[in-house]
């Protein structure tokens, strides 16, 4: 029996040996090709949207771009619709998605997030003059103008709402200004940055979650070396005031908290 005892050590530590080539295989093949694939809507201001030029930018951009030139290599962003985007990691279009991507226990099952470097509240957001609806329970049998995969979405079918499939926060706000729909549940600091551009805007937020929600870099699983390379990155962007620049940039206020 001691032939087969030596024979399943020799066995576990031969898998063991394969795994852990495996784990630190894609962080290599990034460096090695130079490019941090980074998978993002391009439709989702202030975190990743195209400027007045066309360019992409945005909240999430810089980080992206932060994270890949701490890497040392460039950032290449592979833009998609937000209920592709996740899955667009199994096909291995890219290494990461960066785009707000909130942290929950059913994401974690599958895939590996980042520490959270995002924290925010889901609003309810709805015409400056509806005042039917005031709070999350009041979207029973109304219209909620949604991405049909994001949390949000979830939110409001829990609260019984009616789901219009949206592309992104910009098509949601529309459906609920031409009413087209009811009301949209949408990220706070999407609203506030949307209000500062638009003040005139007939929207209003008509109820607000006290439990904040957080965000972080999403990456397949089985990619340890890439993980701790990406939780380093950010720890030294947050302490070199990198972070803090780039989130007063766009939200005047540190958000990661």
């Amino acid at each position: 029996m001691n032939w087969l005892k030596s024979l399943l050590v020799a066995g576990t530590i031969q898998v063991l040996a394969i795994t852990s080539a495996y784990a630190g295989e894609n962080l290599e093949q990034i460096k090695a090709a130079g490019a941090f694939k980074i998978g993002t809507e391009g439709t989702y201001a202030p975190f990743t949207f195209h400027d007045a030029n066309g360019a992409l930018v945005g909240f999430d951009v810089e980080i992206g771009q932060e994270i890949a030139k701490r890497l040392g290599v460039k950032a290449e962003f592979l833009e998609g619709k937000w209920d592709g985007l996740i899955a667009g990691l199994d096909a291995k279009r890219y290494d990461a998605v960066i785009n707000q991507v909130g942290i929950t226990e059913q994401r974690k099952q599958k895939y590996d997030f980042s520490d959270p470097y995002i924290a925010s509240k889901a609003v309810l957001i709805v015409r400056g003059d509806n005042e039917e609806v005031k709070g999350f329970a009041d979207l029973k049998g109304k219209k909620s103008a949604q991405s049909l995969t994001s949390n949000f979405g979830k939110i409001a079918e829990t609260n019984g709402a009616e789901l219009v499939g949206t592309d992104g926060f910009d098509q949601s706000i529309q459906l609920v200004l031409n009413g087209r729909a009811d009301a949209t549940i949408n990220d706070s600091l999407s609203f506030l940055d949307f209000k500062k551009h638009k003040p005139d805007a007939n929207v209003k937020i008509a109820a607000q979650e006290e439990n904040a929600d957080y965000s972080g870099v999403i990456i397949r699983k089985g990619e340890p070396e890439l993980l701790e390379a990406i939780n380093k990155v950010l720890a030294e962007i947050k302490a070199d005031g990198t972070y803090q620049k780039i989130s007063d940039k766009y939200f005047g206020q540190d958000v990661s908290q």
